[in-house]
């Protein structure tokens, strides 16, 4: 645990999670909103940008925070008995706050390229995820498995040793193979921040010609991945460490809970 005071965690969680969020959405952006000089720079350059952004987010915030900036990786950590109980709702609150910022900034920065923009999924893309199909079962699997991934990885990683300031690298890394693997489907939100706080910002703010936003797929992105963080953590104590908890077969309830609603929706869909 970094030895600094709860508030300047919360800074540096707010910091960096803004930060992420102006960096990840402004690359959508870019590569979505007309008249950009970027547009159509396509999903290589998403996924490459999103990883420099999670990058970015970790360099600004790990001398303040545990540069989490994620609540399912700050749920993960402390399953894993890596991260205390009571720091986990600052924490949460930190990246919401600044997931918000981030997109607010974004929106500001492209400020007239929306108005020059027709399609209204596409504005509200630049702000959260949405899936390649609209399949929940899927999308809410995919979302969890892509968390899961993360959260796995980041304990694998905390257990190796690299040169001093190399590991915000390599974490970036992770991101960037993890998007470019599986984030076709759904975007790879895998971060409920990520997704929702923006989402706000997209239901707030005036944006020039935007549409709704798409409260029904809302859940997706932070059920999915608050569930495969938590899995990912429970498991990789269960596996390297050898310590099986309770939790770990509550939370695979859970996810199976969720996964039978999920198909009770598709099917619900199909015969609509």
């Amino acid at each position: 645990m970094i030895d600094t005071s709860l508030g300047t965690q919360f800074l540096g969680e707010l910091i960096g999670t803004a930060v992420l969020v102006l960096f990840g959405g402004g690359v959508v952006a870019g590569v979505s909103l007309k008249w950009s000089k970027a547009e159509s720079g396509g999903w290589v350059v998403v996924t490459l940008a999103w990883g420099l952004a999670v990058t970015m987010g970790v360099y600004v915030s790990g001398y303040m925070s545990m540069a989490h900036l994620n609540p399912a990786v700050t749920l993960g950590m402390a399953l894993a008995g890596a991260f205390p109980w009571d720091y986990v709702l600052p924490y949460i609150g930190a990246q919401f706050i600044g997931a918000f910022i981030g997109a607010t900034l974004v929106w500001l920065h492209y400020y007239p390229h929306w108005k020059k923009t027709e399609d209204k999924p596409t504005k509200l893309g630049v702000f959260s995820t949405a899936p390649a199909i609209r399949h929940y079962t899927s999308n809410v699997f995919g979302e969890a498995l892509g968390t899961f991934i993360l959260v796995f990885g980041l304990l694998s990683l905390g257990a190796n040793t690299f040169s001093e300031g190399l590991n915000p690298l390599v974490v970036g890394a992770l991101i960037v193979v993890i998007g470019m693997s599986l984030g076709g489907t759904t975007g790879y939100a895998i971060n409920p921040a990520r997704d929702l706080g923006p989402r706000i910002a997209h239901f707030v703010w005036p944006i020039a010609g935007k549409g709704g936003s798409d409260w029904s797929y809302s859940w997706v992105p932070v059920i999915g991945p608050l569930l495969g963080g938590a899995l990912g953590a429970l498991s990789y104590n269960a596996i390297i460490n050898g310590d099986v908890s309770m939790w770990l077969w509550a939370f695979g309830a859970l996810f199976i809970l969720v996964l039978v609603l999920a198909m009770t929706l598709d099917k619900k869909n199909d015969l609509t």
